[in-house]
């Protein structure tokens, strides 16, 4: 399964615990890394056990799953860059004189004023989550949307997809297969995320690649490569170093 609809279809629980417990391996929900069960993991002079080498390697890649969750986009989060930087101080145990100098806070007041605001957040998220189980529980039958990839750089309704539209999409669009030759490259902005979704799937996550290797791959798909490789990269599917010497999927 990817990792992004890994991700948004796992609890709250497995969400804080950045890992989801599967029949044969852990699979870390931040980056797709998978962990067998039953083997001993060496590092560093020290030997884990599947569990906790999957929590070794979210501490190690990640800094915490909240450091991981505070970093996504403001549109998966609903916070304000202000906010965020605010809980992340508040979950780094800073005091409040420590916060007023860091945030240059004249007053106490205002940092009891964003707890207040945090908790109030807190709990309108549980009566909406609560909600929304309703609602499912309800219509059971309602169409899955696509999972929007975590690294998206703009959430809005471009990304508005249901499972079976992205089926129908891909069909048109790679009426030889996914990796075959695009008929053309769609106007439309909810299309162009399926399309790009579909071939950021044909590279490996695990892998770093050069500009050639990445043009490699796009340029059999569609004629202009550059232009597909500058929209992978606009839309957070795909990621490179400042001066374009290697690439890779974001995660």
């Amino acid at each position: 399964m990817d990792v992004n609809e890994l991700f948004w279809q796992a609890s709250i629980h497995d969400i804080k615990k950045g890992y989801k417990d599967e029949t044969t391996h852990f699979t870390c929900l931040l980056c797709g890394e998978k962990i067998e069960k039953g083997i001993i993991y060496p590092h560093e002079g020290v030997l884990y056990e599947a569990e906790k080498f999957i929590q070794h390697h979210i501490t190690a890649a990640h800094q915490s799953v909240f450091h991981y969750l505070n970093g996504l986009n403001k549109k998966m989060t609903g916070l304000t860059d202000h906010q965020s930087h605010i809980l992340r101080l508040f979950y780094e145990g800073k005091t409040d004189q420590e916060m007023k100098e860091e945030l240059e806070i004249g007053s106490a007041a205002t940092i009891r004023h964003h707890r207040f605001a945090l908790k109030e957040k807190e709990r309108q998220a549980k009566t909406f989550l609560a909600m929304m189980e309703l609602l499912k529980e309800q219509n059971q039958k309602e169409e899955s949307f696509v999972p929007i990839h975590k690294t998206a750089t703009m959430v809005d309704e471009r990304y508005d997809v249901t499972i079976s539209e992205e089926q129908q999409l891909l069909e048109k669009h790679f009426p030889h297969g996914i990796g075959k030759e695009l008929a053309r490259f769609p106007k439309r902005e909810k299309q162009k995320i399926v399309i790009l979704r579909a071939i950021t799937k044909l590279f490996d996550e695990a892998k770093q690649y050069s500009e050639k290797e990445l043009n490699a791959i796009i340029q059999p798909i569609y004629e202009d490569y550059v232009l597909i490789r500058r929209y992978l990269i606009e839309y957070g599917f795909i990621d490179r170093t400042d001066d374009g010497s290697a690439y890779w999927v974001k995660k």
